[in-house]
């Protein structure tokens, strides 16, 4: 395993983070495999109060309870339940954060959470209402540091501009380089760190079959997957395209949804395997034209 320092804390981190979003909760050897990324170098575990109504958070505060002072959890706040789960609202405000942070330290079976982040956000949120909660958490201890889980740049350049963030966690593979127009570099240049979901593409740039993509067409994905193929003499497709994320110097880790120790195994052998040098990375960044985000932006 790889390690890299997140942020303002100073944390090393595992340049592989377990998603837990991908977790089967009828399955009952999900503590086994919690602690098996453990065992094989994995530190950093990340979740959310939206998923599963919470039930997520239990899982993973009830398997790594024993781990708890050699792992970073990450947690997410912002989408609140409606009465009778029928669906949820988007809700940034003081209050709510205050009281959805300690809900999730009692799932969590912990007196703080590493890494609290907004889960979303826009231009009209209440700002100054959404920082002073997170500060308040971090003056009580509730949490270490929080960050915001965004892809809008207007959104990402505001909390750069006005806060303290420690992280981003924002989509970004080889079929989705819009971070690399501003934001990657913004955040590089601000020591924020990335946290890089989306490295496979919905499983793309893994076993799925190609179809159209975020604008690019069916033979266009084809044509990446076969770039990655003949790059893979000694990695796979999936281990392909975590190197590329990882090989940005803005990002810290990628998050990878984690559901059998299979795909623990393969994602782990990644750092078995040589990185990729400049010559495999122009040809797979020469494949396809990158995208740009079309709204939500910041003029250059």
């Amino acid at each position: 395993m790889e390690y890299k320092r997140l942020g303002y804390p100073g944390w090393k981190v595992s340049r592989v983070t377990f998603g837990c979003m991908s977790l089967d909760l009828g399955n009952e050897g999900n503590d086994r495999l919690l602690r098996k990324a453990f065992e094989l170098g994995v530190n950093f575990f990340d979740t959310a109060d939206l998923y599963d109504k919470g039930e997520n958070e239990r899982v993973i505060g009830k398997a790594l309870k024993p781990l708890r002072g050699q792992v970073y959890l990450a947690t997410k706040v912002g989408n609140q339940w409606r009465p009778g789960g029928s669906g949820w609202d988007w809700n940034p405000t003081k209050d709510y954060i205050l009281q959805a942070a300690d809900e999730s330290l009692q799932r969590l079976q912990t007196d703080h959470i590493d890494l609290y982040q907004l889960h979303g956000g826009t231009l009209d949120d209440p700002f100054d209402d959404t920082l002073e909660a997170f500060e308040r958490l971090k003056e009580q201890g509730k949490i270490l540091q929080y960050g915001i889980s965004s892809i809008r740049p207007n959104v990402i350049r505001r909390w750069l501009d006005m806060s303290n963030f420690t992280s981003n966690m924002m989509q970004y593979s080889l079929l989705d380089r819009r971070p690399e127009e501003q934001c990657l570099d913004w955040l590089k240049e601000n020591e924020v760190g990335v946290l890089a979901r989306g490295s496979l593409a919905k499983g793309l740039l893994a076993d799925k079959p190609a179809k159209g993509y975020l604008g690019y067409s069916e033979a266009e994905i084809g044509s990446m997957k076969r770039t990655i193929s003949s790059l893979g003499q000694e990695r796979t497709p999936v281990q392909v395209a975590l190197r590329f994320v990882l090989a940005n110097p803005a990002v810290t880790t990628a998050v990878v949804g984690i559901r059998t120790e299979a795909q623990l195994e393969e994602a782990i052998e990644t750092f078995s395997k040589s990185p990729l040098d400049p010559i495999d990375i122009q040809k797979l960044t020469s494949v396809l034209v990158p995208g740009t985000y079309t709204e939500h932006r910041v003029d250059l």
